[in-house]
């Protein structure tokens, strides 16, 4: 299994998932289809399904026009999310294959949209899976809390994603790691792997290479919204729950202009 990022509009990521043994791949959000079919020729692969996070024009805006494209693929997306082109309705708990070696699970991860789904995908020949997370988990940060609840958000991200193994990788939907990180600062300011993968991410942005991606396991150390069971995190913020507090983080976050 390889993973191309590709990015996308001025800091999204479109992304190919593709089965080395078949060179049959996956889109994940193609929202700029003409980049994404470049990707997939320039890597020889042949797309076969496109994989859709949520309903949000700048990531299933691109599927009906993929489709145009590139007839005869199936579009996938959550069933309860109205997506764009959207052929294949899952539900939390529905698989599917690439190929002959990789294998995408669909997770339910609720709250920026409500039939938000995130695609866990392992590979017969791959020891280290991966995730495409959309706008629930971004690197350091989650998204905004437009249709769902603070306890939807929590059990998205620290119990179906934080139950996946520690070192999955971890591919979301933005290039916002820098602000996210300098954000967790204000939180934490005396968590030294903050403030060293903050460095690194500036690093990282300066020669234009991306972010992305994390693993779980460097979520759990340096992101506060999958931080709150914490009782020093929730402390921090005032509050005495992890709803309460990644609520409130939340709450923070969007007033911060850092």
């Amino acid at each position: 299994m390889k993973i191309y990022h590709i990015p996308c509009l001025e800091d999204n990521y479109a992304y190919l998932i593709v089965d080395e043994a078949t060179r049959e791949a996956a889109a994940v959000d193609p929202v700029e289809p003409e980049k994404v079919i470049r990707a997939a020729d320039e890597a020889g692969a042949d797309i076969k399904l496109v994989l859709t996070t949520h309903r949000h024009w700048d990531h299933a805006g691109g599927n009906n026009k993929m489709k145009q494209l590139v007839p005869g693929f199936k579009v996938y997306g959550g069933s309860l999310d109205n997506v764009e082109g959207c052929d294949n309705k899952v539900e939390n708990g529905d698989r599917l294959s690439l190929g002959a070696d990789v294998n995408i699970l669909a997770l339910h991860t609720p709250c920026h949209t409500k039939g938000h789904i995130s695609y866990f995908v392992t590979s017969k020949t791959e020891e280290v899976p991966a995730v495409f997370t959309g706008d629930t988990l971004f690197i350091a940060g989650c998204g905004k809390f437009f249709e769902g609840t603070a306890e939807q958000m929590y059990e998205s991200l620290c119990v179906t994603l934080g139950s996946l193994p520690r070192p999955t990788h971890v591919f979301c939907g933005h290039e916002y790691t820098e602000k996210n990180l300098r954000f967790a600062l204000t939180v934490e300011p005396e968590n030294e792997k903050i403030s060293q993968k903050l460095s690194w991410a500036q690093q990282q942005r300066l020669a234009n290479l991306p972010t992305i991606p994390s693993t779980i396991d460097e979520e759990f150390e340096t992101n506060p919204f999958m931080r709150v069971d914490l009782p020093e995190i929730q402390a921090k913020v005032g509050c005495h729950s992890p709803t309460e507090a990644i609520m409130e983080i939340r709450r923070m976050k969007d007033n911060w202009r850092g």
